[in-house]
């Protein structure tokens, strides 16, 4: 496990993992939500997210997070050795969004750009859950299937499938598990 592409709807607690397996195994975590958006939220020119993301799969070791833009998906999972797909029910999703406005008064969302609207991101949110959940949701299954011989794949779809999933990790890595 080296490089580690965390990936799925938004609401899902990618970032919320990928911090958490940052810790365990002690690989650099990169969210991408950092990357694409400026302090303030406003987007990054296309261009130089793609090559800030293309020169982080260039390093031996990381775990990224998000979903970037279709031309970065793919290329990313497809060099990542280790697959970690967050497919919750979609209503999780949904309570998650709104879990994260809420507690976003008190404390910023892990991977979440510095002084971003959380409204506006929430509000977004609920949009892009449904249509994620329609048009990738089919497609990032079909790919864990194909990719499963070939790569370390965890398609987590449950809480308890995230306790289990961090209790692996932590076996293997000989680590002691964070605190929640």
């Amino acid at each position: 496990m080296n490089k580690v592409a965390v990936f799925g709807n938004t609401g899902g607690g990618k970032s919320t993992l990928s911090k958490r397996l940052g810790e365990i195994t002690g690989l650099p975590w990169f969210p991408l939500d950092s990357i694409q958006y400026q302090p303030g939220g406003s987007e990054v020119p296309h261009a130089e997210f793609k090559a800030a993301h293309d020169a982080l799969l260039q390093q031996d070791q990381w775990i990224m997070d998000g979903f970037g833009s279709m031309d970065t998906l793919w290329p990313r999972l497809a060099t990542a050795d280790t697959l970690v797909y967050l497919d919750m029910p979609v209503l999780l999703h949904y309570w998650w969004v709104t879990k994260r406005f809420l507690q976003g008064a008190w404390v910023p969302p892990a991977g979440w750009p510095e002084g971003s609207p959380l409204l506006k991101g929430t509000l977004n949110s609920y949009t892009t859950v449904r249509l994620c959940h329609t048009k990738l949701t089919p497609k990032y299954r079909d790919y864990m299937a194909q990719v499963k011989a070939t790569k370390q794949v965890y398609h987590l779809r449950s809480r308890r499938d995230i306790a289990y999933f961090y209790q692996t990790i932590a076996a293997q890595t000989d680590a002691t598990l964070p605190r929640s």
